[in-house]
């Protein structure tokens, strides 16, 4: 589409009960972001409530017809997506903005490839509209369905708004209370039992004692305005003194594992567990389907169905359904544990299954984090039928991720489901459920390992490849545990042309690899300095993990050094510290041991200006392929977290991003 442009829906051919929308942009230094929102107008071209306006702090309507489900990563940036169940939208609502917005102080004209793309509820694209001339503007419309006639249109906008989200939700009538200290209040839907408990006795204790004199009646309080300070919420945690008289005493889990003896026992256990935890937990299980275009509704989930299939009926591992207005979303689940693959022609018999009986998706689940213009299998649809069946992936790893940010850092409002997402998180650790992610580098990493030793590894070899591909997909997973973990986005840094094939890609990265003998990768970790470098030497058997912090504009180079070795006073004595001097390869370097004493040491003595700082530590490479103490994923598990907790959290989360260059060409 072009700008202003606008088409029917139903003029695509496709049922616009409920569509996936996706915001996405690219930046040179991979460091551009912005956040989504939605409003919902009526006729006068007003929110009718402050409740129609959906961003970070109010991303789902209670009735499901908008549901923003956060970020994504793409090949060339990141990706934003919402889904709307139009069906559900109230009738007094004729149009729905969608629009993005950017911290104070950054514009949309510093990102490139901004666009927005609608797809239907099977995930096929419906339309595309680019923005190539946004500006430096803090938010932006990127389009709006609007009703004519009964049908829903979208037109292609592409204005944006100097004043950022704040000015553009109360050009739309949206009364903004930005909290003075930055940090709204908790919810009270938030609060734990025990205040829930405490508030009760105290109020029951107040009516009895007040029985001969009642105060007025107080006033309600005024409808919340929205803020637009972000927030962060977690579950209250309890300690609780165990009374167990010895620790070989073992607590008694809900869904245990230690039983499990077989692959199958392992599956069939793991798809019950999962299931039905999504099913007792709404938000978790809109979580996790969301993404695949099923609508906010009631939840059912089964296991063990047995559905015809010519001569010998097929008997997937679970079936999702979620009832909607009426209308049934169905999706078949095939699920493998420890290293299994996925069977070809068992997802391909489950694709034609699903199509014939009118169902809407096929969902895989293994320990595989699937890559983009890599597929896990080779599953063919039958473009005649005029039911589409969408396949999507799940790795366990991404489950994890979704139920430590809720229970450990976004909050769910039941004490009970905050229970059950414990003892599901408790199943999936269990050395015995199978279900701990990608846990090896495969059949190529051994020979590629010895090509490169003895310099016998050519390019264009595919072994190559293999390890390029398995060394994206552990990235990602440690991207994934490590924003679990902290609460916060973890996303790696793709510095690929705009567009670019990610075969070809992984093809030059691997042609790197022969050369080299490096495998690279880059770390975004929300809210702290620079960018998280990873790199394993396999001529040397060494990882380094290091990141680049610039030089401040003001001061002098010896104060710079001084409060650099302040804020590493925690931080481990062989890091090492290395001064980045313009126009030179290198400054002086030092460990961190030896530059306490003399912070002067680091700096270079011919005057030469100084642009910053680069901190490494490194360590041994694990020699195996998969995950045991001696492991390469261990290896590179333990060396990310050992540099962020010892090193990165201890860095001035004020210190400017690093300057970097414009660079296009694929770096991995």
């Amino acid at each position: 589409m072009i700008k202003g442009a606008n088409i029917g829906l139903t003029s695509l051919g496709t049922d616009v009960g409920s569509v996936m929308v996706s915001l996405g942009w690219s930046s040179p230094t991979g460091e551009g972001d912005a956040d989504v929102s939605v409003l919902l107008l009526a006729a006068d071209g007003k929110v009718r409530s402050d409740a129609d306006f959906y961003f970070y702090n109010h991303p789902v309507a209670p009735d499901g017809s908008v549901q923003l489900l956060g970020k994504a990563p793409t090949a060339d940036g990141n990706e934003d997506r919402i889904t709307f169940d139009l069906t559900a939208i109230p009738a007094d609502v004729e149009r729905i903005v969608v629009a993005a917005s950017r911290d104070e102080g950054a514009g949309f004209g510093e990102l490139d490839d901004l666009r927005v793309h609608v797809a239907d509820a099977s995930g096929d694209g419906l339309l595309r509209f680019a923005i190539a001339d946004a500006g430096p503007v803090g938010a932006l419309l990127f389009g709006e369905f609007y009703r004519r006639s009964g049908d829903w249109k979208f037109r292609a906008i592409g204005q944006g708004y100097g004043t950022g989200l704040a000015g553009l939700a109360t050009d739309f009538g949206v009364d903004i209370d930005d909290a003075a200290d930055g940090e709204p209040e908790a919810p009270a839907e938030t609060a734990s039992v025990e205040e829930a408990v405490v508030e009760e006795a105290v109020v029951g204790a107040a009516m009895v004692g007040a029985a001969a004199e009642r105060p007025a009646p107080v006033p309600p309080p005024a409808e919340p305005r929205p803020r637009t300070a972000k927030k962060k919420v977690t579950l209250p945690k309890v300690a609780k003194k165990s009374l167990a008289e010895n620790d070989a005493w073992r607590t008694a889990r809900l869904f245990p594992a230690a039983a499990l003896k077989s692959d199958r026992e392992r599956e069939t256990r793991a798809t019950s567990v999962l299931l039905s935890v999504m099913a007792q937990v709404p938000e978790f299980g809109r979580r996790l389907t969301a993404g695949f275009g099923a609508p906010a509704g009631r939840m059912e989930t089964f296991t063990e169905v047995t559905l015809p299939h010519g001569d010998s009926p097929r008997r997937p591992d679970g079936v999702i359904r979620v009832e909607r207005a009426g209308k049934l979303w169905t999706a078949l689940v095939e699920t493998k544990t420890n290293g299994n693959p996925l069977k070809r022609d068992q997802v391909q018999a489950y694709v034609d299954i699903a199509a014939r009986r009118g169902y809407e998706a096929v969902i895989t689940l293994t320990n595989d984090v699937e890559l983009e213009g890599s597929p896990l299998v080779d599953v063919k649809t039958d473009g005649r039928r005029k039911n589409k069946v969408a396949i999507w992936h799940l790795s366990w790893a991404e489950v994890a991720h979704q139920a430590q940010m809720l229970i450990r850092h976004e909050g769910v409002a039941n004490a009970a489901h905050a229970w059950l997402l414990h003892e599901l998180l408790h199943y999936l650790q269990h050395e015995n459920s199978g279900c701990h992610g990608f846990q090896n580098m495969g059949p190529a990493w051994v020979p590629v390992r010895k090509g490169i030793d003895e310099e016998t590894l050519c390019q264009g070899d595919s072994r190559a490849v293999d390890v390029v591909e398995s060394w994206e997909r552990l990235v990602r997973q440690v991207c994934l545990r490590l924003g679990g973990e902290l609460g916060q986005k973890v996303l790696p840094v793709q510095r690929a042309r705009r567009g670019s094939d990610p075969r070809a890609r992984r093809a030059a990265l691997a042609d790197r690899l022969c050369l080299d003998g490096r495998l690279d990768a880059e770390l975004r970790i929300e809210g702290t300095p620079g960018v998280l470098a990873l790199c394993a030497d396999l001529r040397t058997g060494k990882l380094r993990t290091s990141v680049e912090i610039p030089a401040p504009e003001q001061g002098y180079p010896l104060t710079w050094a001084k409060r650099l070795v302040r804020q590493l006073d925690e931080a481990p004595a062989d890091l090492h510290v290395e001064t980045l001097v313009a126009g030179e390869q290198g400054g002086p370097r030092g460990t961190l041991e030896r530059l306490r004493p003399e912070p002067a040491d680091i700096l270079p003595r011919n005057g030469a200006q100084i642009t910053g700082f680069r901190l490494s530590l490194f360590r041994g490479m694990g020699n195996t392929r998969g995950n045991a103490e001696s492991g390469f994923i261990r290896s590179v598990d333990d060396s990310v977290d050992r540099f962020h907790t010892h090193v990165v959290v201890h860095l001035d989360r004020r210190a400017p991003r690093p300057r970097q260059p414009e660079v296009r060409a694929a770096a991995g």
